[in-house]
């Protein structure tokens, strides 16, 4: 603690300096110079709070909030000064909502806390003493040697130093971390591969210097100082030495490794995300509304005050007979007496402010996003995944959508590669029944049925097999004949891949004879019709995307060394100086045209002399501990050219299901589409052509190649020429990256015009900063629209996180778009669903809720600023202390939470069926100002009518109960609360569509509930009360028929003019939505899944299971009556169920 403390005020920085030097085993040196550095320990915390400072760190949070800390102000001033209204009308919905809201958290908390202490508790093996002593996981040091055995987790973030293999290497899943399931190769250092046991790693004296800690999994700055006898060996260490914590060991009996980044300093913990902290539109006008009525609260308040005064002006009105004011009051200063009744109006009228919206719009966000993991639309059967939800504060965003920005590869496509077509010095090929055939040839053709291989193609698939990163499935490989023979039948191998190309290349190489067997050691083997050749691997030149390229330096059986690249055409073919490169470009460009994804493919011999100076550029590059990065891009370049090319690749990657459905509803909602990618022009377009991203009826327009900002510029003052001419067509634009750069550096303004006027973009060889540029170049346009961006890899992360609303797809590029993603889902076409759907019935629930709260409230507290001119605004309340502070918690609330989870104001297959319908929502049309206006005048209209109506009615001298008493203040108080209780229900009624058994329930149950609520509250003297003010007046009110008589006439009248403004509106100006409504009754959809229409013999679980299957958004009314249900299958979370054959997809209207 006192450590903490120390950090905070910058006493004790926990970092010195910019690495850390670790001494294996803790063998510190014994001079006394050294000052050993301090580490973080191996606890891993995801607890936000602990037993000390709960209760003042989470009250302090709640109480940031504006509606909170501003009833608590309130609180304290009816603690402090004489108020009208007791201290517990505030304190207790104050009390309500900070206990729930506090337990909410503190039971998340609790459950970060058990699996915190479960983490560290783990049993782990540490090497002290000589020997295998088990520990906990919290109690490891940096510095210690861990074992590990096979397929357990890694406790801490360890540097390789020995397997049980004689190579010292390991393979490991990441499959926690970033999703990839491929298994990933570690290697040792050959100095300590070599120490298999206990007591031989117990002698090791070695030394660590690395980098700092820091959250990036694929980067690792290291090197290893091994002291053998008098000489000291240094080595190179990258992310191949490091194991993750979270990681597995697989493949592999057990490992040695040294403990160097621990507990919150591990890379897992450092790429902990926190929770979304993107605000919706609704919240935004959430707030707007709250200051208007606090400008309003603080009117009426400043207003009864000077009325007040205004009016004890007249002496007889100042200080009447029957309230003389004592001495004190009379010597009181003025200013403070009106700074009293200033208070105490503010304290009067304080329930304008709804405090309870925000713990029911919590409620209905986090209640309301279990029905996107239950649709089982979402759910993909393959892979057994369904829809996932991060952050559910960004529900009713899904609703407003109106830019979409994809990216391209396994967003669109399904990241499943198949070779498709190769070109090999200068000649294209095809796989034919597993050979290779030059374009034009068959089998029947005299040169189409080879059995042999020409030295070019074999030189080729040679390259492809030796340049990858591709492991082979370790038990192929623990036979004593190895995998390609088995019982004398060839068995084909199981590749593993981080990336589908590499494995698509080195299957289709296989195929036609030259076959990756496997690595040993460091050597790779390659079987070339049958015969096996070794190659020594000696430097792998890993891809990086700047270079976007890759290589291998390896040593041929024959002694000579050679280089093997393959990469994309752009960094290939301008370092090449020899072979086809003309008419390889030509290929490549056609195809790309196809649609295929191409690799170019060269190679470099070396001499003994060059390869010589590029071992030792390439050692002082690894083993440098500051800019290795830099230096090392540098070495590889300079090894990376006078390349000899020979040829290119071809691979396709297939469009996922419905993705041009997808795209084209998604124009018909309004909704622009950009697709965002880093593959090259014409395989972009090509894509963006199939998928119906842009039409063959479509101008396209160009903006790439451009080099300067003179000629970037020109092109688009063309392009703006252009769409003005031609503004009947519709345009697309294709954007590549360099040009965006020279667009976006000074001609941004003309950029926007040209995009906004384009119905479809393509932007192609994009990085991944430069997607997150274009979404934040949108989103911060004057229009200030809202934007979704979705992808599936690393690197669309940065633009999910930029939009307002980030998607990950459950793709096979990793889990690191779905992790930093606020929702996630397993397919592309998912996405018409979770936007038509979801997102429109989340957003008209939302904006009902939050209005009808401020609607509700100005109902309540306008009848008691009416009644202050009746009472010479003495302050005097109207409704009893119990009523104001239940209004909101219990008489109702419920009505309107159900209605914001249940509300379908149009069946779910219809909104999906009209993406149209979408357009009547967007631009937060219902939570703009005119129906914030429209809410609020109602409001007021209905304050006015329930308290000057039950005045008219049960006014003066009007003598109305049985035995000839006369109504006095507390009975007229109880007849306005009550007329407003069930108008302000009906009200809610009104506005509900989709009616349930439980809207049934909570409607009439909350009115029911006020009745015998107050029959037992007035009707029993409760001897905890101090006053009972309220004693008997309900029971005497409900004896007078002239008082149900009114009751029943405000009501009607209330709610008869709402009821008329609607069949108006609905008949003179109808909406496409309010359309598809009348369209839907006449059809009779609404009795048939609605709760409160059952069928003849109907029982009522049946009921039960139609809402439930409506919720999900599955159920087609033709088959209502024709499926069953249990009670048990109530229990399982999967309510929904998939359609039949024979049913529609949707309802035709």
């Amino acid at each position: 603690m006192l450590r903490w403390v120390r950090q905070q005020l910058g006493f004790d920085p926990p970092h010195q300096s910019d690495t850390r030097t670790i001494y294996i085993a803790n063998r510190f040196p014994q001079h006394g110079h050294y000052v050993p550095q301090k580490f973080a320990d191996n606890r891993i915390i995801s607890s936000k709070y602990t037993v000390w400072n709960f209760v003042p760190k989470n009250l302090f949070e709640q109480f940031r909030r504006v509606a909170n800390f501003y009833f608590l102000i309130i609180f304290l001033v009816q603690l402090m000064i004489d108020t009208p209204t007791s201290p517990i009308t505030s304190g207790l919905p104050l009390f309500f909502v900070i206990t729930v809201t506090a337990i909410k958290q503190g039971y998340e908390d609790w459950l970060r806390h058990k699996a915190d202490n479960e983490v560290n508790g783990a049993p782990v093996y540490v090497v002290r003493s000589g020997g295998l002593v088990k520990t906990r996981s919290k109690n490891i040091r940096v510095g210690d040697i861990v074992r590990v055995a096979k397929d357990e987790t890694f406790p801490v973030d360890l540097v390789l130093l020995s397997s049980d293999r004689v190579d010292g290497s390991c393979h490991v899943t990441t499959a926690s971390l970033d999703g990839e399931t491929n298994l990933k190769t570690h290697v040792a250092v050959p100095e300590t591969a070599v120490l298999q046991s206990v007591a031989n790693l117990d002698k090791l004296v070695a030394v660590i210097e690395c980098q700092q800690p820091e959250a990036d999994l694929y980067r690792f700055v290291g090197r290893i100082t091994v002291s053998q006898q008098t000489e000291e060996i240094v080595r190179p260490l990258g992310p191949e030495s490091l194991l993750l914590r979270g990681a597995r060991l697989k493949n592999t009996k057990e490992i040695f490794g040294v403990a160097v980044y621990t507990g919150m300093e591990t890379k897992m913990a450092l790429n902990y995300k926190s929770k979304s902290q993107k605000r919706s539109a609704v919240e935004k006008s959430m707030n707007s509304f709250l200051i208007i009525y606090l400008i309003i609260l603080l009117f009426e308040a400043i207003l009864s005050t000077i009325l007040k005064y205004a009016w004890q002006a007249e002496e007889k009105w100042d200080e009447p007979w029957y309230n003389e004011k004592t001495e004190h009051e009379r010597n009181s200063s003025k200013i403070l007496r009106f700074i009293s009744d200033f208070l105490a109006f503010l304290v009067l009228y304080n329930f304008i402010i709804p405090i309870s919206l925000y713990v029911t719009v919590e409620m209905q966000k986090f209640l309301g996003s279990f029905f996107i993991g239950w649709d089982l639309d979402l759910y993909h059967e393959e892979t057994n995944q369904r829809a996932q939800v991060n952050t559910s504060d960004l529900n009713e965003e899904l609703g407003q959508v109106e830019y979409v920005f994809t990216d391209k590869t396994g967003t669109l496509t399904e990241n499943e590669m198949q070779f498709r077509e190769c070109s090999i010095n200068g000649i294209k090929y095809q796989e034919v029944n597993g050979k290779l055939t030059p374009e034009g040839f068959t089998e029947d053709s005299p040169d189409g049925n080879r059995h042999s291989l020409m030295k070019e193609e074999e030189l080729f698939l040679k390259a492809v097999c030796l340049c990858h990163t591709v492991q082979i499935n370790a038990d192929q490989t623990d036979g004593a004949d190895g995998p390609w023979h088995a019982n004398g039948i060839a068995s084909p191998l199981e590749y593993y891949a981080s990336s589908p190309d590499e494995k698509a290349l080195v299957e289709a190489a296989s195929r036609v004879g030259v076959v990756f067997t496997g690595t040993s050691g460091d050597s790779m083997e390659v079987k070339s019709l049958g015969k096996s050749e070794r190659y020594k691997l000696l430097h792998v030149l890993e891809f990086d995307p700047n270079r976007r390229r890759m290589s291998v330096i390896v040593e041929s059986p024959s002694g000579e060394k050679l280089l093997f690249t393959k990469g994309a055409e752009s960094s290939i073919l301008p370092r090449s100086k020899s072979g086809e490169i003309d008419k390889t470009r030509i290929h490549v460009d056609e195809f790309a045209l196809k649609g295929l994804r191409t690799l170019c493919v060269a190679y470099r011999r070396f001499t003994p002399e060059e390869y010589q100076e590029i071992g030792k550029r390439l050692h002082e590059a690894r083993t440098a501990l500051q800019q290795r990065e830099e230096r090392l891009a540098d070495v590889f370049n300079f090894i990376e050219r006078d390349l000899e090319l020979l040829g290119a690749t071809g691979v396709e990657d297939k469009l996922q299901e419905k993705v041009q459905e997808t795209i084209e509803a998604l124009r018909l909602a309004g909704i622009k589409v950009w697709v965002l990618t880093g593959d090259k022009h014409e395989t972009a377009v090509s894509v963006s052509l199939s998928c119906g991203h842009f039409h063959r009826t479509m101008n396209i327009l160009e903006l790439v190649q451009h080099k300067s900002d003179s000629t970037c510029a020109e092109q688009l003052r063309q392009l703006a020429k252009r769409i003005k001419e031609d503004h009947v067509i519709q345009h697309g634009l294709v954007v590549d990256g360099t040009s965006l750069s020279l667009a976006l550096r000074e001609h941004e303004k003309l950029f926007m015009e040209v995009c906004k006027n384009c119905s479809a973009v393509l932007c192609c060889r994009m990085a991944p900063l430069q997607k997150a540029k274009v979404v934040r170049l949108l989103k911060t346009s004057p229009e200030k629209p809202i934007t979704l961006a979705i992808g599936d890899g690393a690197n669309d992360v940065s633009m999910i996180q930029e939009a307002h609303v980030g998607i990950g797809i459950m793709g096979k590029e990793g889990r690191q778009a779905v992790r930093n993603s606020d929702y996630a889902i397993a397919r592309f076409k998912f996405l018409s669903k979770l936007l038509f759907v979801h997102g429109h019935l989340y957003y008209i629930r939302i904006a009902t809720l939050v209005q009808y709260f401020f609607y509700k409230n100005v109902c309540f507290i306008t009848p008691q600023f009416l009644y202050q001119f009746f009472c010479l605004f003495s302050q005097q309340t109207l409704y009893d202390s119990v009523y104001l502070t239940l209004y909101n918690i219990c008489f109702t609330s419920l009505p309107v939470l159900i209605y914001s989870l249940f509300e379908q104001h149009v069946h779910p297959h219809v909104l999906q069926s009209k993406p149209v319908l979408y357009r009547d929502i967007s631009k937060n049309a219902h939570l703009g100002f005119k129906p914030f206006l429209y809410w609020t005048i109602l409001g007021f209209f209905h304050a006015f009518v329930f308290f000057y109506g039950s005045y008219l009615l049960m006014g003066e001298d009007t003598s109305l109960l049985g035995n000839g008493q006369m109504f006095g203040n507390w009975t007229f108080g109880t007849l306005v609360f009550t007329v407003m209780v069930i108008t302000v229900t009906m009200k809610m009624a009104l506005e509900t569509h989709f009616w349930t058994w439980i809207n049934h329930f909570v409607t009439w149950g909350s009115i029911v509930f006020y009745f015998i609520f107050s029959l037992f509250y007035g009707g029993i003297i409760w001897p905890f009360l101090h006053t009972q003010d309220m004693y008997f007046v309900f029971v005497q009110l409900l004896s007078s028929g002239s008082a149900w008589f009114a009751i029943i006439l405000i009501v009607v009248a209330c709610l008869f003019l709402d009821v008329v403004k609607k069949v108006l509106y609905r008949h003179l100006q109808p909406t496409s939505t309010e359309k598809v409504q009348l369209t839907e009754a006449g059809s009779g959809i609404n009795c048939l899944d609605s709760m409160c229409c059952f069928s003849d013999g109907e029982t009522a679980c049946t009921s039960v299971r139609r809402m439930l299957e409506r919720l999900m958004g599955r159920c087609s009314p033709t088959r209502v009556n024709r499926c069953g249900i249990s009670l048990s299958s109530l229990c399982c979370r999967r309510f929904s169920y998939k359609l039949e054959p024979d049913e529609p997809a949707a309802i035709d209207v």
